[in-house]
């Protein structure tokens, strides 16, 4: 779905970047990190076009996000397309919901998509298999105070969607990554996607 479709059916976005997603959050009483494009930007220093910024916090955090937005904006749980809102006729999340979006009211653009993450006992939990681990261990914090997401986390996220921006991110970021990160990298996306991902021949060409 292009950029004006997904405008048509949704609404238009006005999205935060990081930094605003900071001054969003500040009073907010749990962990949360940026994912996604922006964290990769963060990471390598090559910049990009972002069509919003992707945060996430754990899903026993999200009646504390609601009680911080208040009545200020409008929570709506996000499933495979299809929109609810989080009110008092639905006061949960549809259960197969990953994100929430959040805007002031139906005329006012979109401004924050936040990723709801499962945890186990407290341990940060991936979406593409079963593997979870300390939340320290897959983010980083940059000197401006703002948590992101690990950058060979993100390229195994984004290795499924392969889409121009997924490409983009990896060939920036890849130059940058040690040896245990691309060994990290190059395991996960063949364990996870097969020995026939085209991501496999791409890495291992820049690897000799």
């Amino acid at each position: 779905m292009d950029e004006a479709e997904f405008e048509r059916l949704y609404g238009p976005w006005d999205p935060l970047d990081p930094a605003g997603a900071q001054e969003f959050l500040a009073d907010f009483p749990g962990p949360w990190w940026v994912v996604g494009g922006w964290a990769v930007e963060a990471f390598s220093g090559v910049r990009r076009r972002h069509h919003d910024v992707d945060v996430a916090i754990f899903t026993y955090d999200l009646p504390a996000l609601l009680d911080l937005v208040g009545d200020r904006y409008d929570v709506w749980s996000v499933c495979s397309g299809s929109l609810r809102p989080i009110n008092e006729t639905w006061p949960e999340p549809h259960p197969d919901a990953g994100q929430v979006w959040l805007r002031e009211h139906a005329q006012a653009p979109w401004v924050a998509d936040i990723l709801i993450n499962e945890d186990r006992d407290g341990r940060w939990v991936s979406r593409r298999e079963e593997w979870s681990a300390p939340l320290d261990e897959v983010t980083w914090i940059a000197d401006d105070g703002i948590r992101y997401q690990n950058p060979e986390v993100v390229l195994h996220h984004k290795a499924l969607g392969n889409e121009e921006r997924d490409r983009a991110d990896r060939d920036a970021a890849w130059p940058l990554l040690d040896n245990r990160q691309r060994g990290w990298l190059r395991e996960a996306v063949e364990r996870v996607y097969g020995a026939g991902h085209p991501w496999l021949a791409w890495m291992d060409q820049r690897s000799t």
